[in-house]
């Protein structure tokens, strides 16, 4: 039996992948609720919006990256922290 690798180890046991699925396709409120009941569950999934803007690179237009840097700001809200 082949030994497994650290990331192939987190990516089997993370809750990342527990998001549902299109969860970064929707408006910034959207968004942030969806993530906010994500993290309350699992307890592992804040980082997720800057993990997905992040791997998302260049490729991302402008619409999605102002969509999304919207959805931080709701994020923080609803986590009532300051915008």
């Amino acid at each position: 039996m082949a030994k497994k690798t650290k990331s192939r180890h987190r990516a089997e046991r993370s809750d990342a992948m527990d998001l549902p699925r299109g969860i970064f396709k929707g408006t910034p409120v959207e968004i942030a609720r969806g993530l906010r009941r994500s993290t309350l569950r699992s307890g592992r999934t804040k980082g997720m919006l800057n993990l997905y803007v992040n791997r998302a690179g260049r490729p991302l237009s402008a619409r999605d990256r102002r969509r999304l840097e919207r959805a931080k700001v709701e994020l923080r809200r609803a986590f009532g922290r300051a915008a």
